[in-house]
């Protein structure tokens, strides 16, 4: 009988262990380099402005798609980031952002944003990472499709900042709807495993692999792109064997990049 009782306590300090290591200590981690950082005190003064990570289009004429993310403003930077998508096609002066913004939308605004705007610049303050980058002739078919799906969002008047749906729940179903961007996004976009749709069962955003997700809540992602990732309530942790990293809540990414 003691046997009996023994083994579900060793499975039980295993699972513990577990979300430590994997869920509470990058947390932390994400916790104390937010309290750290420098954060500005005002949204209207924080920094937009270019952080020179995209072509110049004046002497850039071939298409330009972009991916990036940026530690969320205030407390929220230390769950997660905001991700948007850049584009010019062949020729044009300017780039268009395609990404979802909250702010307004309990007002009746669009969460949709599809407009001109500084591909690479700081989100309120933070330095975004550029996740993803394609150039060339094919990239302007890629452009008009992202037009399009953005236009096909089921939710354009609805955000939620947890589970979803939320920016990234947005740049995830562009991702879908168009995989040759094959976009890898990282552990720490919330609401990217949010399924527009409501579905429980789709591909992952990098168009390798599937996705099972209950509403965000409890998602588990197999595919080449993302390697497996196990998300709890918004914390996802999990590795990538194709570019051997650890994805692990708050933090993102640790590992070898493209």
């Amino acid at each position: 009988m003691a046997i009996l009782t023994l083994r579900p306590r060793r499975w039980s300090r295993r699972l513990c262990l577990i979300l430590l290591l994997f869920y509470g200590l990058p947390l932390l981690g994400s916790t104390g380099y937010w309290l750290l950082a420098d954060h500005p005190q005002d949204w209207r003064t924080a920094r937009r402005d270019s952080t020179s990570q995209a072509p110049d289009p004046r002497y850039t004429r071939e298409a330009v798609l972009q991916v990036y993310a940026g530690r969320a403003f205030r407390w929220r930077g230390i769950f997660a980031v905001h991700t948007w998508i850049a584009a010019k096609p062949t020729g044009a002066d300017h780039y268009t952002r395609f990404e979802v913004i909250g702010f307004g939308v309990a007002e009746g605004a669009p969460a949709v944003r599809v407009r001109p705007g500084v591909p690479d610049g700081y989100w309120f303050g933070s330095r975004p990472t550029l996740l993803r980058e394609l150039r060339g002739p094919q990239v302007d078919g890629l452009i008009a499709r992202l037009h399009a799906a953005a236009a096909r969002y089921p939710y354009n008047h609805e955000y939620r900042l947890w589970p979803g749906p939320n920016s990234n729940t947005f740049t995830a179903y562009l991702a879908r709807e168009v995989p040759e961007l094959g976009l890898d996004l990282p552990a720490n976009a919330i609401g990217k495993n949010y399924i527009a749709g409501g579905g429980l069962l789709t591909t992952a955003p990098s168009g390798s692999g599937m996705q099972f997700s209950l509403y965000g809540l409890l998602s588990l992602t197999l595919g080449w792109g993302e390697g497996v990732e196990l998300d709890l309530l918004g914390l996802a942790a999990g590795l990538d064997f194709n570019r051997p990293a650890l994805r692990l809540s708050g933090v993102g990414r640790i590992g070898f990049t493209d």
